[in-house]
C-alpha cells in the first residue's frame, strides 16, 4: 500500500505509521504530519486494510464487514468494489480535497439524533449516529465552539474531535463534483462480500456501490453507524 500510495502523497506512509521519531522537533513534526487530512486519511485506509488482510491470511474471513466513514472503502475494496490501486488513488484524492477546503470543527455529543436534530441550526449538521444516544455534530470552528458551550450550559458533556476539518457536514458541498470527477476515471464493481452502508445503514446494493453520486453523497450526509 505504502509503495502505490508514494506517488500520490510523496512520502513513504510506513515513515509515519512505523517509525518512533526522537522526542523534540522531530516528534512534532510527525505528529503535524500525521494531522494532515491529505495524510490521515490515506495512511488511516492502509492500517485498515493491513488490518484486515492479516486477519485473512490468519483465516479470519468475513462473511460480512462494516467500516466507518474512510472504513466503507476499505470494505468497499476488500469486497472488490475498487482494485487496491484504485482505492489508493481515491483515498488520496479525497484527502486533498478535503484538506484544500476551510478548516472545521467536529463534536461528540451525548444525544441520539432525534435530540441533536432540534437543537441544530445553519451551518451546522448531523455528521454521524454512532450508537442510540450518541451522535456528531460538524461544521465551522465558532459555530461548532457556540453549540458546545450551548450544550454544556444544558448540563451535558459533549467533546471535541481531534479532526481538521468539518467532516460529512455542508462544508463538503465545494468538492463533491471534483471528487465524482475522480471517481469517472475509476472501474466500479459490484461488491462480492456483503458490506453495511454508512450512508443508509442497511446492506449496501450493487447499484449503490457502483454509482459515483453515493460515495459522493457518503463524503456529505452523516455515517449512520
Amino acid at each position: 500500500c505504502a509503495e502505490l500510495l508514494a506517488p500520490h502523497l510523496e512520502i513513504d506512509v510506513r515513515d509515519l505509521l512505523v517509525s518512533t521519531p526522537a522526542a523534540g522537533e522531530e516528534a512534532e513534526e510527525a505528529d503535524r504530519r500525521m494531522r494532515q487530512t491529505a495524510i490521515a486519511q490515506p495512511a488511516l485506509f492502509v492500517l485498515e486494510y493491513a488490518l484486515a488482510r492479516l486477519w485473512m491470511e490468519w483465516g479470519v474471513v468475513p462473511r460480512a464487514m462494516l467500516g466507518h466513514s474512510l472504513g466503507e472503502y476499505v470494505a468497499a475494496c476488500l469486497a472488490g468494489v475498487f482494485s487496491l490501486p484504485d482505492a489508493l488513488a481515491l483515498v488520496a484524492a479525497r484527502g486533498r480535497l478535503m484538506q484544500s477546503l476551510p478548516a472545521g470543527a467536529m463534536l461528540s455529543v451525548p444525544l441520539p439524533e432525534e435530540e441533536v436534530e432540534k437543537l441544530l441550526v445553519p451551518p451546522l449538521s448531523l455528521a454521524a449516529v454512532n450508537a442510540p444516544g450518541r451522535s456528531v455534530v460538524s461544521g465551522p470552528e465558532d459555530a461548532v465552539e457556540a453549540f458546545r458551550r450551548r450544550l454544556e450550559e444544558q448540563g451535558l458533556s459533549p467533546r471535541r474531535l481531534h479532526t481538521s476539518h468539518a467532516f460529512h457536514s455542508a462544508m463538503m458541498e465545494p468538492i463533491l463534483a471534483p471528487f465524482v470527477q475522480h471517481l469517472s476515471g475509476i472501474t466500479l464493481q459490484e461488491p462480492q462480500i456483503p458490506y453495511l452502508s454508512n450512508l443508509t445503514g442497511t446492506w449496501i446494493t450493487d447499484e449503490q456501490a457502483t454509482d459515483p453520486g453515493y460515495w459522493a453523497r457518503h463524503l456529505r450526509q452523516p455515517v449512520r453507524f
